[in-house]
């Protein structure tokens, strides 16, 4: 097992324990971990969405709402996905003068915890967006290809290499990779926008499903996908966009690119 894994590995708090779940407000919960062991350069972000937040106003009347946060991928931290579940699982029965009174408290607690500002969003449920039908661009999944490997395999990419440069959005809706501390499995489509010379589209695909035994967070698992593409195909820009499914109500999105910091605003059916 890689240095990188054993670092994430020991500092997963909550993740694959058994937790009591607390409905009165209690931000000690979050649990932040170190952002990154390995080299990223570029710029991007991770959009959290939580779909089951809820709080009491101060007639003891339930509200219930959607978040969205957004932290910059330069943050000194991150916060593990369960510790936010439960942190979040804390406000249920607590109460609070204002919708205000409730952004505030998130906006101090997750700042401390990421270690940077975060974009705090409180959203009406019928504010959310509407899911998109399709990705942007060209979809991979119906490539007829023969697949054999299903650990990290960088070895697939390659730029076509005819001369020509090309600006194309592909995507794919059968990735899969792993949570490295209770190996379940974590569903994304991936979205990858660039300008160059053309990637091969079997390459591309395979390299993607070679993820699938792969173990690793959302964020390193993106931040690996950039990086690995830059480094066989060489494009002149890039973006990966990942939009992952919820899991407790969470779902994560990191978004790596080197000409753009802010994620497109979209969900996909299935999140």
């Amino acid at each position: 097992m890689s240095a990188v894994m054993d670092t994430v590995i020991n500092n997963t708090g909550p993740l694959g324990q058994t937790s009591d779940y607390v409905e009165t407000y209690t931000p000690s919960l979050l649990h932040s971990m170190e952002r990154r062991a390995h080299a990223f350069e570029g710029m991007g972000e991770d959009i959290w969405t939580g779909y089951e937040f809820s709080w009491l106003n101060t007639q003891g009347k339930p509200e219930v709402a959607a978040l969205r946060l957004r932290i910059n991928c330069d943050s000194a931290c991150l916060v593990e996905s369960k510790s936010m579940k439960l942190y979040l699982g804390s406000f249920t029965q607590t109460k609070f003068e204002s919708r205000t009174e409730v952004m505030s408290t998130l906006d101090k607690d997750l700042s401390i915890a990421f270690r940077a500002p975060v974009i705090v969003e409180v959203l009406d449920i019928q504010q959310l967006p509407q899911p998109a039908v399709r990705m942007p661009g060209r979809c991979l999944d119906d490539l007829d290809i023969r697949v054999q490997t299903y650990h990290h395999d960088p070895s697939f990419l390659r730029a076509e290499g005819n001369g020509a440069v090309v600006h194309e959005t592909l995507h794919s809706h059968i990735f899969r990779s792993l949570c490295p501390v209770t190996a379940q499995p974590d569903w994304a489509s991936i979205c990858i926008e660039y300008r160059g010379q053309a990637i091969d589209e079997e390459g591309l695909l395979k390299y993607l499903i070679s993820y699938r035994q792969h173990a690793a967070f959302h964020e390193s698992t993106v931040e690996l996908i950039y990086n690995d593409i830059l480094e066989y195909c060489a494009p002149e820009s890039l973006s990966v966009n990942a939009r992952f499914q919820r899991r407790g109500g969470l779902d994560i999105n990191p978004f790596r690119s080197n000409h753009e910091q802010m994620a497109p605003e979209y969900r996909m059916l299935r999140q």
